[in-house]
């Protein structure tokens, strides 16, 4: 039976949902997080009667046809890019950008990665560095005579030095941006990847068009909304129940037809 097939299709698909949506709940804390939405289609049709087709020699054609479909299957899982809120932490090297663009970051491998993730502190060296001591780009070493450390809107940073009435400019944090942000591929640790469903990085100074500003003294934090979470969670299981009645439906038919004699 056709039936017991689509239904375990259906179940695969809500159980995949069920992981999307859970792994949106786990990461509900997690600085510069964006949620995720599982997205299906519709398997291949069995046509029993073409559209389309001759039902006669004098050249009627069938209005409808008869199609049964064969389930369901997971297209796509999406990246919604929305804003998170701001959280203000009061460190001077947490970072948010307010609008588009991600933070470039020096992997140990030589491969620039980016972040939304603005957790940023110094190494023993001084250079502005993420939570896993990964180089922020262009690699900006703030003095160690630094008795304070401005990072203003454009990405400048503006260190004051005893002495000094002006603050030294010591270097300028670039963000980039892709025509597809959807198509960056994450790799765990806030962190992504360009690939070529992204596109190339358009690497600029914040504030420059097409590119998000920079707040000091802030972080973004995710972008999961709890309350759709958790009715998408809901939808999603009573939508994996009904699959299994049909399982069991078409069990019961099968069991039936066993019995004739």
């Amino acid at each position: 039976m056709r039936s017991l097939h689509t239904a375990a299709t259906g179940m695969l698909a809500q159980q995949t949902n069920v992981e999307v949506i859970s792994n949106n709940l786990a990461n509900m804390s997690t600085t510069g997080y964006k949620r995720r939405r599982a997205e299906f289609q519709d398997l291949i049709y069995q046509n029993l009667r073409r559209v389309g087709s001759q039902s006669s020699d004098t050249g009627s054609v069938l209005p409808s046809g008869a199609q049964i479909g064969l389930g369901v299957r997971t297209a796509g899982i999406y990246r919604i890019s929305d804003q998170g809120s701001l959280q203000q932490t009061e460190n001077r090297f947490d970072l948010a950008i307010r609008g588009n663009g991600y933070f470039q970051i020096l992997m140990p491998s030589g491969e620039i990665s980016y972040t939304r993730d603005g957790t940023f502190g110094l190494s023993p060296e001084g250079v502005i560095v993420t939570a896993e001591g990964f180089v922020v780009q262009p690699g900006i070493t703030v003095p160690a005579a630094a008795r304070d450390v401005t990072i203003n809107a454009s990405g400048e940073v503006l260190a004051s030095l005893d002495g000094q009435l002006a603050p030294q400019n010591v270097g300028q944090i670039q963000t980039a941006i892709f025509a597809n942000e959807g198509g960056l591929e994450a790799i765990g640790d806030n962190l992504f990847l360009a690939s070529p469903g992204s596109g190339q990085p358009q690497a600029a100074a914040p504030g420059q068009p097409g590119h998000g500003t920079m707040s000091q003294g802030f972080i973004e934090t995710s972008n999961v909304n709890t309350v759709q979470e958790i009715t998408a969670l809901i939808t999603a299981q009573r939508a994996y129940e009904m699959n299994s009645r049909v399982i069991t439906a078409s069990d019961e038919m099968l069991e039936t037809l066993t019995r004739l004699r």
